[in-house]
């Protein structure tokens, strides 16, 4: 990886006197796709959310050459992280066009409308409608539409495909493809066929702490990393991504219940300043 963009080190959290994360260390390369994967309650989320200043943390982290695990969440907001939640964060009784506007930023130039609907022409057509009525999919379109607004520096999606039919995780597949070709994508996700299509660089997470980090296609030839991980085998990552099951990282036995994440969030307002705090309560 050359010098990333994002780079995370020591990062903790601590939610009603709860340790949630250890030490989060990760990297997110300055171009393409870097993927965060874990089982279920390993602390993916909370990362997101500490990384956004959406919870309070300790640690460090650097964008660009900028410390900032101190500053509040809009003005990270203002330094061009784009945010789409895994709730999406879509207002149901505003229209589409109203939701996308929600996410213009004042200061940060011309709204890159252009952009969102070459990618997004379905957008455009359904812009008089009201959020609430579109599928998952669009949802999720609109939700990733938000963050190429406005000339972003680096985008988080975190589990864009959760719940999405098979032919819509296509869809939403290239649509992230073609967004990381202009804007670092930080990825958080389950589906290991997604991420291999992808992800050049990866990180895992297990009990809030980094347990692996490095090229994205290495684990996922690995059978012996996967299954010690992530608790699954190489054929789990090699089906292509609209047949991928939602629950491959599930463990493969029972295991304590983890504190932390993949609970349902309130609506935000389809960026970081915007996102309900959905950590689950001790």
């Amino acid at each position: 990886m050359t010098e990333p963009l994002l780079t995370v080190r020591g990062l903790r959290v601590v939610i009603g006197g709860r340790h949630i994360l250890h030490g989060v260390d990760l990297d997110v390369a300055a171009s393409g796709v870097t993927a965060l994967l874990g089982r279920n309650g390993a602390g993916k989320t909370t990362t997101v959310r500490g990384i956004l200043g959406l919870v309070p943390r300790t640690g460090s982290v650097l964008l660009g050459a900028e410390e900032t695990v101190r500053l509040a969440t809009h003005n990270l907001v203002r330094r061009g992280i784009g945010y789409a939640p895994e709730d999406r964060g879509v207002f149901a009784s505003l229209t589409v066009a109203e939701n996308l506007r929600l996410a213009e930023r004042a200061g940060a130039g011309e709204p890159d409308y252009p952009l969102v609907h070459e990618l997004f022409p379905e957008l455009r057509t359904r812009a008089r409608q009201a959020a609430g009525t579109l599928s998952g999919g669009q949802q999720q379109m609109v939700a990733i539409a938000r963050t190429l607004l406005n000339g972003n520096r680096l985008i988080i999606a975190d589990e864009p495909t959760k719940g999405l039919a098979p032919k819509v995780v296509t869809e939403v597949a290239q649509v992230l493809e073609r967004a990381a070709e202009a804007v670092p994508v930080l990825l958080v996700e389950q589906n290991l066929a997604l991420v291999r299509r992808l992800a050049a660089h990866c990180a895992v997470l297990a009990d809030g702490r980094t347990v692996h980090r490095g090229p994205a296609a290495a684990l996922l030839a690995d059978a012996d990393a996967l299954r010690r991980l992530l608790g699954v085998g190489r054929h789990d990552a090699g089906a292509p991504a609209e047949a991928q099951p939602r629950t491959a990282l599930e463990p493969m036995a029972p295991r304590p219940s983890a504190a932390d994440e993949d609970r349902p969030a309130a609506a935000g307002a389809g960026n970081a300043a915007g996102t309900a705090n959905k950590e689950a309560t001790p």
